[in-house]
């Protein structure tokens, strides 16, 4: 997203991860079987850090509600910030991402899925889901490369600030 200065002409790039931390997960038995390339992970690790945002950590597990749901335990715990989850969002037989993530996470938050869904008609495929787990807040999408980044560019704009919320709210409320 672009922004330009009042009246410069001038377009600057807006950065909305601002120095908060992110993890990505992609989810895919491809991909820990070696007979994939992780390609979406590599798009979103691409994506954030052009975005601002640091990431700390990235990981892959096999399809399932039990390897995803304990790997997002373990990449929440002690931990402030986003995670992004790529793959497993779809109608095959695996794709238990948005289950695991519902097994994990406190609260939903639909409407950062619904916006997620809306940026591409294969989006109306997605079955992912977002939510807060603690303070962190988990973004399912969908395991293609474009998929993946359409759906967080979809929401980049609102989760910094969703994020710096989930600890005591001390990111002030936007005036517009």
């Amino acid at each position: 997203m672009n922004k330009a200065r009042a009246g410069s002409g001038v377009s600057k790039k807006v950065k909305h991860g601002g120095g908060l931390a992110a993890k990505v997960l992609t989810v895919s038995d491809g991909v820990v079987a070696g007979t994939r390339e992780n390609r979406s992970g590599a798009a979103l690790l691409e994506f954030l850090t052009a975005d601002g945002w640091t990431v700390v950590d990235q990981s892959v597990v096999a399809d399932g509600i039990k390897p995803v749901s304990r790997e997002l335990r373990r990449l929440a715990d002690g931990f402030h910030g986003l995670i992004v989850t790529t793959g497993g969002t779809g109608f095959g037989p695996r794709d238990a991402t948005p289950e695991a993530t519902k097994e994990v996470i406190e609260r939903e938050a639909p409407g950062l899925s619904e916006a997620m869904r809306l940026v591409n008609p294969l989006g109306r495929l997605s079955r992912g889901v977002a939510g807060v787990l603690g303070a962190v807040l988990i973004l399912n999408t969908p395991g293609s490369t474009s998929g993946c980044v359409e759906s967080v560019d979809a929401v980049r704009d609102v989760i910094g600030h969703a994020v710096r919320l989930l600890v005591d709210n001390y990111d002030p409320h936007p005036h517009e």
